[in-house]
């Protein structure tokens, strides 16, 4: 499974993508797990967000979802940390 992570918006208004490829991962069912939940409580067009908040977008396997600040369930604010964090 591949996740891809794009965050912009934010004070300073700067992009960050980051992408992880969980085919070969002793964990993926787990991310996979994370991912459903992340994106079954996501939107299917980007919400409107709060000023200099974070809006997201996520692609899990090919299909996408948004989803912003300060509006991330825990499952979406996992995923994206846990994406940013180890991918690349």
């Amino acid at each position: 499974m591949r996740i891809h992570i794009s965050r912009t918006g934010g004070f300073a208004g700067i992009e960050r993508h980051a992408e992880i490829d969980t085919t070969d991962r002793p964990d993926a069912a787990e991310w996979q797990a994370l991912a459903d939940r992340a994106m079954s409580a996501a939107h299917t067009e980007p919400p409107t967000g709060v000023p200099d908040g974070f809006r997201y977008t996520l692609t899990v396997d090919g299909k996408t979802a948004y989803c912003s600040d300060p509006h991330l369930t825990d499952a979406q604010r996992e995923l994206i940390d846990l994406v940013l964090k180890e991918g690349s």
